[in-house]
């Protein structure tokens, strides 16, 4: 069975290099995985998609529309922005951080995260709040929120803890490695506090 995963952020939050830890981790493993990024404005603070297919039903590296089983999102808007790819039951793992877009600032307006996430209970998503900037402060950078994701995302079972930490080897540098695996084990460990919305 194929599982699909969308990593959504703006550019710098490190998506592009969670989805490659993922698609290790799968591969680690002898699955079949086709990934693609929409990275466009990345460099100036865009939007930024990662689309993770696991397994053998893939064709296509990009994940139809009502077919996503998770969603990791670095942002709450960016959460909101790509839920029409979320099937139904699926899960949002969702930082509870907004990031406020370049040309919603420039007109003095802002987002709310408070609105974001309640508009993804209102349509009845399951979703994973994680406070992944208390967490990536207490680990000393502001770095470490892509794996803290991941790890929360691994609750899920759609990938296994130990295959991201056993990836994050061939994918950090020697120097990083020990900061990244530590994310992913509080991120983890996180998931017992979550609050989980339906």
């Amino acid at each position: 069975m194929t599982k699909n995963v969308l990593i959504c952020g703006v550019g710098g939050q490190g998506t592009v290099l969670a989805a490659k830890v993922l698609s290790q981790a799968a591969l680690s493993k002898g699955k079949q995985v086709l990934s693609a990024e929409t990275i466009g404005m990345a460099q100036r603070g865009g939007s930024v998609t990662s689309h993770v297919r696991i397994g053998k039903n893939a064709y296509s590296p990009l994940i139809p529309a009502g077919k996503a089983d998770i969603i990791i999102a670095f942002e709450a808007a960016e959460a909101v922005r790509n839920i029409s790819f979320l099937k139904k039951g699926g899960t949002v793992v969702v930082n509870d951080k907004i990031v406020q877009p370049t040309t919603v600032s420039i007109l003095g307006k802002s987002f709310d995260a408070g609105e974001m996430l309640d508009y993804l209970k209102a349509i009845k998503a399951n979703v994973i709040r994680v406070d992944a900037e208390k967490i990536s402060a207490a680990l000393g950078s502001s770095k470490a929120v892509n794996m803290i994701l991941l790890g929360a995302a691994a609750k899920t079972g759609v990938v296994l803890k130990e295959e991201i930490l056993s990836a994050l080897k061939s994918l950090v540098k020697p120097e990083f490695l020990s900061l990244n695996q530590k994310a992913v084990e509080e991120g983890f460990k996180a998931g017992k506090n979550f609050i989980v919305d339906k």
